[in-house]
């Protein structure tokens, strides 16, 4: 009975090796959907693989790169056209983000926190007129933004902002720091969240709609990370910092519900990211053991190296369909909270997982 469970073990995870490949026509897609990975495997492997190590390396914004993903429509995939964005939806949002970070991390994060940190509440909560100032000149890739949420004594507690905003007549004055800002050097705009009402507690947090550069407003260093290097991260200080009233985001007191929601379908992004990181660690591993001899011949022909390639397939591909389902949740207009959370933890620990995977 012991050796038949081990047979059968193998016969599962050698079978998941060889499907390693294949889960895109496992799960079919719609053709705009194949079209667009297709479209975005290609871009990746010709423009951001050959120089996402130098990126990394020089700590250097894709300028260029993000330009042409303008271009492609991938800096506001979900953003109505009439808006300048691409008109689709969160499943295409997904499989674009695996495929632009499975050749560099770091343009996957750039392009993540562009769509869903900051054009997507604006698009949900802003009024017409700011959705026409504050998202349409962010579509095309030569301005992006970031999300000014988390302090250096609250991290990302939305209900904890001590960054404060005062109605001075027709201005709000803002003080305080937002701590490890993405893409925050780079940026030319940010959505924060301040106190607006401390009696309120989480009540009486509001959005704003900051310009940057702008008077009042100053970048910390930045940060030297240990990797994803090419987007920026850094603070954003605020020192009677000088806000037309009319750039508060939805109403006072509505950040806290601005912030759950937009990091509910933030989630969705970073999982898909950590799903390129995981594929293309494992095409690192797939490779290698092809290549790696031993005893005369590659060593994934050995029975030990196929189960671990397998258990990385494995986790893999569960974490991606994890993924689309919160996607696909999302679009048809149904709860995806517990699924978007799911879909970051599994693919952020596959991705893990399989980067940290020895061949011995």
């Amino acid at each position: 009975m012991g050796k038949f469970a081990d047979d059968e073990e193998i016969t599962v995870r050698s079978g998941c090796l060889r499907r390693l490949y294949t889960v895109y026509q496992m799960v079919e897609l719609p053709e705009t959907h194949k079209l667009l990975r297709d479209t975005c495997r290609g871009f990746a492997e010709k423009e951001l693989t050959p120089v996402a190590a130098q990126l990394d390396r020089e700590h250097k914004f894709p300028a260029e790169q993000i330009k042409k993903m303008g271009e492609l429509g991938l800096m506001a995939m979900d953003v109505p056209e009439k808006y300048g964005g691409a008109g689709l939806d969160y499943l295409a949002y997904a499989i674009a983000m695996e495929e632009i970070s499975r050749g560099c991390a770091s343009t996957g994060v750039i392009m993540s926190v562009n769509n869903s940190l900051y054009l997507g509440p604006i698009l949900k909560f802003g009024s017409e007129e700011q959705k026409n100032n504050w998202i349409t000149p962010f579509t095309d890739g030569n301005k992006i933004g970031c999300f000014g949420l988390s302090e250096p004594g609250n991290g990302s507690d939305a209900g904890a902002a001590s960054t404060t905003a005062k109605l001075d007549g027709d201005h709000w004055i803002l003080n305080g720091t937002k701590a490890w800002i993405t893409n925050g050097w780079d940026a030319s705009a940010a959505i924060v969240f301040a106190t607006t009402d401390k009696s309120l507690k989480h009540k009486g947090i509001s959005a704003f709609l900051v310009p940057m550069p702008t008077p009042g407003l100053s970048l910390g260093k930045k940060e030297d990370k240990l990797g994803i290097r090419a987007s920026s991260t850094t603070n954003l200080i605020f020192e009677d910092c000088k806000i037309p009233k009319e750039n508060v985001l939805g109403e006072p007191g509505f950040g806290f519900k601005i912030a759950m929601q937009t990091l509910d379908s933030g989630r969705i992004g970073i999982a898909s990211q950590a799903l390129g990181i995981a594929q293309a660690a494992l095409d690192c591993a797939v490779d290698y053991a092809e290549k790696r001899m031993a005893f005369g011949s590659p060593i994934s022909k050995l029975q030990a190296i196929q189960l671990k390639l397998a258990d990385m397939g494995l986790a893999l591909e569960s974490a991606r369909l994890l993924t689309w389902r919160a996607a696909m949740l999302k679009d048809n207009g149904k709860p995806f909270i517990k699924e978007a959370a799911m879909a970051k933890l599994a693919a952020s620990e596959a991705a893990t997982s399989i980067a940290h995977k020895k061949p011995e």
